[in-house]
């Protein structure tokens, strides 16, 4: 028996950091929409064990991957001796602040749920996202979410009325910008360490309310404080988008991808054309409908 799904990416309209808790994580608040951008996976029951392949040869295929750790995770769980073999195909570029690697796993966990027949319940599976990563959880559904906690707590939202038949323009650099050393780093930023509670719930106000050039003032992320410093090429990025007709500009999680909100796909592909021209095409570059 065989099984075959897409995994789309995310990015973080906002990101604000509210101090860091006594388990050494960060006590988030985050307004995460879909992105219709896909990594492929394919899953084979069969064997004893996992066997994970991987386009990306830049990517291990043993248990630092997530999709190796989701799959062994959900066999444990079920109770499951039977191994299966996954191929994942690789379009999501790696430590871009996309969730890849996070909906990968989650992907991972609904696929086997289906194909050995559902025997974890919806709350087993998201217990076992939360477990792989703050962001798993988030892709086990398809909307725009509210996530807080240390991002592992979803409350999925409708489609924002200000975004509708908008697009995004995502810009990856080429180069990637590990999680772990952005949260370090901000321990230098005291007010982006310690934000400003309820930043999100005004966002998601104003989302759902008004047009999105009114919008644009609330999207915020609290990591651009130490990514920016170390990397400045993302801040001309934004003030090149914002120049030439971008509605928003920001960086997602914890980078190294900028987002532009473009006024439809039309102005998103216009936006990458004058980008491309001005700093070159060796970015990866996508625009995607809302």
């Amino acid at each position: 028996m065989s099984f075959e799904t897409k995994s789309p990416c995310k990015v973080n309209l906002l990101l604000n950091i509210l101090g860091r808790r006594a388990d050494n994580f960060h006590e988030i608040e985050t307004v995460l929409h879909p992105v219709k951008v896909y990594d492929e996976l394919a899953f084979v029951r069969g064997g004893h064990r996992v066997e994970l392949s991987c386009s990306d040869a830049n990517l291990p295929a043993d248990a630092q991957n997530l999709v190796h750790r989701a799959a062994t995770a959900f066999l444990a769980a079920a109770k499951i001796s039977e191994g299966v073999k996954i191929h994942l195909e690789k379009k999501i570029p790696l430590a871009a602040g996309l969730g890849g690697g996070s909906g990968n796993a989650a992907a991972t966990l609904f696929a086997l749920n289906e194909l050995f027949n559902r025997p974890l319940t919806p709350a087993k599976l998201n217990e076992l996202a939360a477990s792989l990563g703050s962001d798993v959880p988030f892709f086990l559904q398809n909307r725009p979410a509210l996530a807080t906690g240390r991002g592992e707590k979803i409350q999925s939202l409708d489609f924002f009325p200000a975004l509708h038949d908008k697009a995004f323009l995502l810009i990856h650099p080429g180069f990637g910008v590990s999680t772990a050393w952005a949260y370090q780093a901000l321990a230098r930023f005291s007010a982006a360490l310690n934000g400003r509670p309820g930043r999100a719930r005004a966002l998601i106000s104003i989302l759902q309310t008004n047009p999105s050039p009114a919008a644009a003032d609330g999207l915020y992320n609290s990591l651009e404080a130490p990514v920016l410093e170390k990397y400045p090429v993302l801040a001309l990025f934004q003030e090149f988008l914002r120049a030439h007709g971008a509605l928003a500009a920001l960086m997602s999680g914890s980078g190294s991808t900028t987002f532009a909100l473009a006024e439809n796909v039309s102005a998103g592909e216009t936006l990458a054309e004058k980008f491309k021209a001005k700093f070159g095409s060796t970015c990866w570059t996508a625009v995607v409908k809302i």
